[in-house]
């Protein structure tokens, strides 16, 4: 079932048009992440479906309609940096969010464990890292048993170790039955983490689908020889090869997944090559990416 459609939404400040005819279908259960570059359109779109921003045009519907206007009620969301008094704890600074929303006293033990911040739950905000800001933050969105969570760029500014937190926290979330709903600019976050996927680039939807279905199952060839010339040559006569591109000190092509490393490496000597590098990996989300968004 879709929990949102999106139909035609554009948007345009002053002769910038940040979305353009932007058309997307989100169904329950999933992790989506719309991934595009900064100016892409991704806030935009946030704040539209999120009733923040007014559309130019184009229409939007949550859940089918079966909630109206108030739809809000059943969507939790972090758009910008959240914030929260400092001179309060955790669970004050939650109760507070509570309030705001209009909803019934609770216990928020239950959020404290998936955020992994029940330990620090009686300490200030003022007194927390970046990270545990973050998934307060996350907790915040949680109140309520929202169907779905929306987070813009959830991982922004976070080390490593923040962000594999939030990582399987969002994930966590997902598996509780939510459709969680995220803008990103990381690739590598996107991959890690959703099962579905929007490029948006100057407001166009240039892909969507599900991760596995975005990424191809060619394979990518890195390699290097004493003549890189004479490599570029010979590897445009090789039928099984899809696109050759200059990497940072070696040559990069796309193949078919059925080609073999070994049978690839012994037309190159063939041919009288020397190699002196030469690696398989499989293509990833960012090679998709930079694909899709070069072409267009």
């Amino acid at each position: 079932m879709a929990v949102l459609e999106i139909n035609g939404l554009t948007k345009k400040y002053g002769k910038i048009t940040a979305l353009n005819n932007l058309n997307l279908s989100i169904e329950s259960g999933n992790i989506y992440g719309i991934l595009g570059p900064n100016g892409s359109g991704k806030t935009t779109t946030l704040g539209i479906i999120l009733g923040v921003l007014a559309q130019d045009s184009g229409t939007f519907q949550w859940f089918g309609g079966q909630y109206g206007q108030y739809f809000r009620k059943e969507i939790g969301a972090i758009l910008e940096t959240p914030n929260f008094y400092p001179y309060l704890n955790a669970s004050e600074n939650l109760d507070i969010v509570r309030h705001i929303k209009g909803l019934p006293e609770q216990d928020f033990e239950e959020i404290l464990e998936i955020i992994n911040l029940k330990d620090r739950k009686a300490s200030k905000f003022r007194t927390y890292s970046l990270g545990m800001k973050q998934r307060l933050a996350i907790g915040a969105t949680l109140i309520g048993s929202p169907q779905v969570v929306i987070f813009d760029e959830p991982t922004n500014g976070l080390d490593p170790e923040g962000i594999a937190e939030v990582r399987n926290i969002l994930k966590n979330v997902a598996s509780s039955g939510k459709t969680v709903l995220m803008a990103s600019h990381i690739l590598d976050e996107v991959e890690k983490v959703c099962s579905h996927v929007a490029i948006i680039k100057k407001g166009h939807l240039l892909a969507t689908g599900p991760v596995g279905s975005i990424l191809s199952s060619d394979k990518m060839f890195q390699i290097n020889t004493t003549d890189n010339l004479q490599l570029k040559s010979v590897l445009s006569d090789i039928g099984q090869i899809k696109q050759v591109n200059d990497g940072k000190g070696f040559i990069e092509c796309s193949v078919d997944s059925a080609y073999e490393v070994a049978e690839f490496s012994k037309l190159l000597s063939e041919k009288g090559l020397i190699i002196t590098h030469l690696v398989e990996r499989s293509n990833s989300l960012e090679d998709e990416f930079l694909q899709i968004t070069k072409s267009k």
